[in-house]
C-alpha cells in the first residue's frame, strides 16, 4: 500500500485540509471530526485502493485495517500547519447528541493503548504468579505491577491530556492543574480534613477518576481564553497559565471535583444494577446487536463506561464479554465460509478476516464478508448471542480495557475468581462453534443467489483492454486479489487503450488518469485500474479521453496509455476490472486467456442486495 497516496486521497475527499477539526486513529480507523461534514465524498473514499469502507455518525470514519497507524502519520503530516477554516463550514448546527458523542469518543479514544497496555502487564504477572513462574510476594512482580497499574492511577492525567487536546487549549497546564488534585501533600491533608478559604474540602481520591479532570479542564478551557483576551501580550506567557491555576484548582477541589466524583460513581452503580438486575440478557443482546454497532461506529459510544468501571470498581461486566462473543463469531462464521464457498476470492479474504477476528480486530470480517452476506450476518448474530449469554450466565469479569481475543485472553485472569478465565474460554469456544455451524448450514453460495429472476436479464461486458486475462486472485496487490473491493477480472494489456466494455456513463476519473468508474445503463458500478501501482507515476503516459458525467457507447476509447513506458519505469501494467456496486453478483467468466475489444469476457446474470444498507 502507498501510504502517502492514500492519505493525501482520503483528506482530498473529506473535504481538505481547512476542513478537519480533529483526527485520531483507533485499531482500524482513522476517525475525523469535520467542520462541514457535506463536504464528504463518501462514494469517492470506498474507492481509494487500501480503504475497506467508511462510516458517518458523529464523526467521519475511515476503515484502513492493519496499515492504519502508518495512513495516520501521513495524514497528519498533510494536516501541520494548516489552519482549520471553521468560518466556511456548514451552516446547518449539528445535533446536539453528536456533538456530545464527538467529543467523549474524542477524549476517551486515545486513551485506550496506554490503559490496555498496562492491565495486559498486570494480567500477565498474575498468570505468572499463577503458573509458580514469578511468585507475588518479589519485588520485581511488585514494582512491574505498579508499572502496569500507572495508566489507570494516572487516567486524570492522561482525561487532562486529551480533553486539553480536543478543546484546543494549552495541554501542559491542564495536566499542571489536574495533577494539583494528586499531590501526595495535598492528598494527605485532604484524607485528614482540611479548609480552603474556610470552606471545607470532601475528602476523595481523585486517583483513578476520570470526570473531575474532564470537568477541570472544561473549566480551564474558559479561562485561558479568557485571561488570553484581557491580558497584555508581554505578560500573557505567565499571567494566563498563573490567573486560570489560581482559579480552577480551588474550584475543582470545592465544586467540580466532588460533582465529578458523584457523577462517576453513579455512572458506574447504574452499569451495575442493570446487570445485577439483567444479568445474562443484557450480555447476550448487546453481543447479538454488536455487529451494527462496530460497522457505525457506535461501539466507542460504550468506551467511557468500560474506563469508568474499571477505574471505579477495578473490573467491567458487560461489554467485554459481549466483545469477545461477538469477536470470536465472526472468527467462526469466516471458518465456516472457508469451508463452505466455492469463491477462491472470497475464501481467502474470509481466512484472512478469520484471523483478524480471532486475535480481536473485527473490521475485516466485518467489511469483507459479514455484511456483504445476509446468511453470514445472521450466523454471527446468532453465535454472538449463544456466547454472550453463556459468558453473562458464568458472570465472566474482564479487568483490561482492551478488544479480547485469543491474544489478550490474559484479561479474564482474575486472583478473587480462579475461575473467571476458564469461564471465558468456555465463552469463547461456545460463541465459535455456534457461529461456525449456523454458517455451515445458512450459507449459500452469492452467485446462485437471485440467478432464477434473472436468467433472461444478462448482462454482456466486452473487454475493456486487449491482452492476456488472468483471475483477479492472481493480481500482486492484496485489495484487489482478495475481492475486497468486489469481483472481476484482470488483463495483461498488449495495447496501451482501455474500452469502454458496455454503454454507460462516467462516474469518475483519478487526476492521474490511471484509474476510471463507470456505471452501466443497467446501473452496474465498474472501477477499471491500470496497472499496479501505477498512481506514482502521477499522470504520466496517461492520456484521458473522456470527462465526468459524459455518455459512452461500448466500444469506446475512454483512456489510452503508453504501455512501453510503463513497463520501463519499473510498473505492472497489468489492468483491473472490479464490479463496485452491486456487490455479490453472479458472475461468469465467458472468455479466457487472448482477448480483443470486440470479444465478451464475462456476463452478469443476477444479484443479491446488501446485507446492511
Amino acid at each position: 500500500m502507498d501510504e502517502k497516496n492514500v492519505a493525501k486521497e482520503i483528506l482530498e475527499n473529506v473535504g481538505g485540509a481547512n476542513n478537519v477539526s480533529h483526527l485520531e486513529h483507533c485499531s482500524t480507523r482513522l476517525r475525523f471530526t469535520l467542520v462541514d461534514d457535506s463536504k464528504v465524498d463518501a462514494e469517492a473514499i470506498k474507492k481509494i485502493s487500501g480503504v475497506l469502507g467508511i462510516t458517518q455518525t458523529a464523526q467521519t470514519q475511515v476503515i484502513i485495517g492493519g496499515a492504519v497507524v502508518e495512513v495516520y502519520r501521513e495524514v497528519e503530516k498533510l494536516l501541520s500547519g494548516i489552519q482549520v477554516d471553521t468560518e466556511k463550514g456548514s451552516k446547518k448546527r449539528p445535533k446536539w447528541q453528536d456533538v456530545i458523542l464527538d467529543f467523549v469518543i474524542s477524549i476517551f479514544q486515545p486513551l485506550i493503548p496506554a490503559i490496555a497496555g498496562g492491565g495486559i502487564l498486570k494480567s500477565l504477572l498474575m498468570l505468572l504468579n499463577l503458573i509458580g513462574v514469578l511468585d507475588k510476594t518479589t519485588s520485581t512482580y511488585q514494582i512491574l505491577t505498579f508499572v502496569g497499574d500507572a495508566p489507570l492511577y494516572f487516567l486524570p492525567l492522561l482525561v487532562a491530556i486529551t480533553t486539553a487536546n480536543k478543546l484546543k487549549v494549552n495541554s501542559l497546564v491542564a495536566v499542571s492543574a489536574v495533577g494539583g488534585l494528586l499531590i501526595p501533600g495535598l492528598t494527605a491533608l485532604i484524607t485528614e480534613g482540611t479548609t480552603l478559604a474556610g470552606l471545607p474540602i470532601q475528602n476523595i481520591n481523585y486517583a483513578y477518576q476520570v470526570f473531575p479532570a474532564i470537568l477541570c479542564v472544561i473549566s480551564y478551557s474558559f479561562l485561558e481564553k479568557f485571561f488570553t483576551k484581557i491580558s497584555p501580550k508581554v505578560i500573557r506567557s505567565f499571567f494566563v497559565p498563573m490567573m486560570s491555576l489560581l482559579i480552577v484548582v480551588p474550584l475543582t477541589l470545592l465544586v467540580l471535583g466532588p460533582i465529578g466524583f458523584t457523577f462517576g460513581q453513579g455512572f458506574a452503580s447504574v452499569i451495575m444494577t442493570v446487570f445485577a438486575r439483567f444479568g445474562w440478557i443484557a450480555v447476550a443482546l448487546l453481543a447479538a446487536f454488536l455487529p451494527f454497532m462496530v460497522v457505525t461506529g457506535m461501539h466507542k459510544a460504550m468506551i467511557p463506561y468500560v474506563i469508568t468501571s474499571l477505574g471505579e470498581t477495578g473490573k467491567e461486566l458487560i461489554y467485554n464479554a459481549a466483545s469477545l462473543a461477538h469477536n470470536i463469531a465472526e472468527a467462526g462464521a469466516c471458518f465456516a465460509v472457508t469451508i463452505r464457498s466455492k469463491d477462491k476470492g472470497l475464501k481467502a479474504t474470509a481466512v484472512s478476516a478469520g484471523i483478524s477476528a480471532l486475535f480481536g480486530i473485527t473490521e475485516p470480517a466485518l467489511y469483507g464478508v459479514t455484511i456483504l452476506h445476509k446468511r453470514v450476518l445472521y450466523g454471527v448474530m446468532f453465535g454472538s448471542l449463544i456466547g454472550g449469554a453463556t459468558l453473562g450466565l458464568l458472570s465472566v469479569e474482564a479487568y483490561v480495557a482492551v478488544g479480547p481475543g485469543i491474544a489478550s485472553l490474559s484479561m479474564f485472569i482474575s486472583e478473587t475468581l480462579p475461575n473467571n478465565l476458564m469461564y471465558a474460554v468456555i465463552g469463547l469456544v461456545v460463541s465459535f462453534v455456534a457461529s461456525f455451524a449456523a454458517v455451515l448450514v445458512l450459507w449459500k453460495e452469492p452467485a446462485t443467489a437471485g440467478a432464477q429472476e434473472n436468467e433472461t436479464n444478462e448482462i454482456d461486458f466486452n473487454a475493456p483492454v486487449e491482452g492476456q486475462m488472468i483471475p483477479l486472485s492472481d493480481v500482486k496487490d492484496d485489495v484487489f486479489a482478495s475481492k475486497m473491493l468486489g469481483d472481476g477480472v484482470a488483463i495483461i494489456p498488449t495495447k496501451g487503450e482501455l474500452y469502454a466494455p458496455a454503454n454507460g456513463t462516467i462516474k469518475m476519473i483519478y487526476n492521474t488518469k490511471h484509474a476510471l468508474g463507470m456505471q452501466t445503463d443497467e446501473g452496474i458500478e465498474i472501477l477499471f485500474h491500470i496497472g499496479i501501482d501505477t498512481v506514482n507515476l502521477g499522470g504520466k503516459y496517461f492520456e484521458s479521453f473522456v470527462s465526468e458525467g459524459q455518455k459512452v457507447t461500448q466500444g469506446d476509447v475512454l483512456i489510452k496509455f503508453d504501455l512501453l513506458k510503463i513497463k520501463e519505469a519499473g510498473f505492472d501494467p497489468t489492468t483491473i476490472i472490479v464490479i463496485t456496486e452491486p456487490k455479490n453478483v453472479k458472475f461468469n467468466l465467458v472468455s479466457e486467456e487472448q482477448v480483443t475489444k470486440e470479444e465478451k469476457i464475462f456476463v452478469i446474470e443476477g444479484k443479491e442486495e446488501n446485507a446492511i444498507a
